[in-house]
């Protein structure tokens, strides 16, 4: 899934100028992978969570994997393929080995789990030759908690991919659809709708979300929910399950894969999550115009100025939350500004042709 949306076009684009070989575990995304960018693929299963056994297997995989084919580059874009590609690329003598920091888990945690968490990415570190932060925030959380000593850069302004602007316009959602997409959800000429993109897990903010929207008093606002729940490793609180049941204004449609539409009838992002490395939803909030409510977080903090594209709080404070959402309804002044100024701040910053070029130029630099 994250060679699939996250790197999505990049390795065509890369592949370009070198052969490109995109490795992950098989299902229909490493499928959609090898069609649209055109690259080669190889499968490789990988957990997300901790499972020794499962892992040792993966990195030997890796490892035969890396020998046969001797890359030049071994490039790396999440924790877990991090930690067991840069071993395996270590091990088996690949010249260049990066990994991307897209974002940091341990920040978030205490105790066994933190220490077990930092010592992971510090061998990560140790293995990698380069090692790139995905924003100025997780770099420098980087540092804080001395994961490396090595140089630390952010590749142009930050995010792993940047953004197609000329994709995620509002433009590109005509007025019927969006008519229509309304009609189907219930929603009104009048009702203000914020919208949350992204997986239904408690590290996301959604359990506060919930509670902020559910308190909220003015009766034409509507909460869309566009992404999966997922009950394995952070599910949703058992209240918060019920709330998203039984309340009317609370629209929960799934994944989708184009969230285009559903950013179009929507009035404002809100994305309380509480860790994140550069997101790339708030990216695509603000090129498709929408102003948004995020926390203080790395990758967010980035994006969103205070007072001009959007609003900042706390995180995990739902009275704060619930305080920013009601500031946005009613489209008056302040909402206005903030949303007249939304996409044109993407454009200028973080367009993708700019993050494309400027790693293709780290790559002809490292070979």
């Amino acid at each position: 899934m994250s060679l699939d949306f996250l790197l999505k076009g990049q390795l065509a684009f890369l592949n370009q100028n070198y052969e490109v070989i995109a490795v992950s575990g098989k299902d229909e995304h490493l499928n959609t992978v090898a069609e649209r960018e055109k690259v080669r693929t190889i499968s490789v299963q990988m957990q997300r969570n901790i499972s020794p056994l499962k892992d040792l297997i993966s990195l030997w995989k890796l490892y035969v994997v890396f020998k046969k084919e001797k890359p030049q580059i071994v490039h790396s874009i999440t924790p877990k393929a991090g930690l067991l590609s840069m071993i395996a690329a270590k091990l088996a003598g690949v010249p260049v080995r990066i990994h991307t920091f897209t974002g940091l888990i341990f920040p978030s945690k205490t105790g066994f789990l933190q220490r077990l968490l930092i010592t992971m990415d510090r061998v990560l570190c140790f293995c990698a030759t380069h090692i790139y932060p995905e924003g100025q925030g997780v770099k420098k959380d980087l540092i804080q908690y001395k994961i490396t000593s090595k140089p630390l850069k952010v590749i142009a302004n930050g995010n792993v991919n940047g953004i197609d602007t000329s994709y995620f316009s509002k433009e590109k959602v005509s007025l019927q659809e969006q008519e229509s997409l309304k009609k189907e959800l219930g929603i009104s000429e009048n009702d203000f709708v914020f919208i949350f993109v992204g997986r239904l897990v408690g590290d996301k903010g959604i359990n506060e979300l919930i509670r902020a929207f559910s308190q909220l008093p003015t009766p034409n606002s509507q909460l869309l929910l566009v992404g999966s729940l997922e009950s394995n490793l952070d599910p949703l609180q058992a209240e918060t399950l019920i709330e998203i049941e039984n309340n009317s204004k609370i629209i929960s449609v799934g994944f989708q894969s184009d969230v285009r539409s559903y950013f179009a009838i929507a009035d404002c992002l809100a994305f309380p999550s509480y860790r994140e490395g550069f997101p790339n939803v708030v990216l695509q909030a603000g090129a498709m115009g929408l102003p948004s409510i995020v926390t203080d977080i790395n990758g967010s903090n980035e994006i969103i100025v205070e007072g001009q594209n959007g609003i900042i709080v706390p995180s995990k404070n739902i009275n704060a939350l619930q305080e920013a959402m009601s500031k946005m309804i009613g489209k008056g002044a302040f909402y206005n500004q903030l949303q007249q100024n939304a996409r044109k701040m993407i454009v200028s910053i973080y367009e993708q042709k700019v993050v494309w070029d400027a790693l293709l130029n780290e790559y002809n630099e490292l070979k």
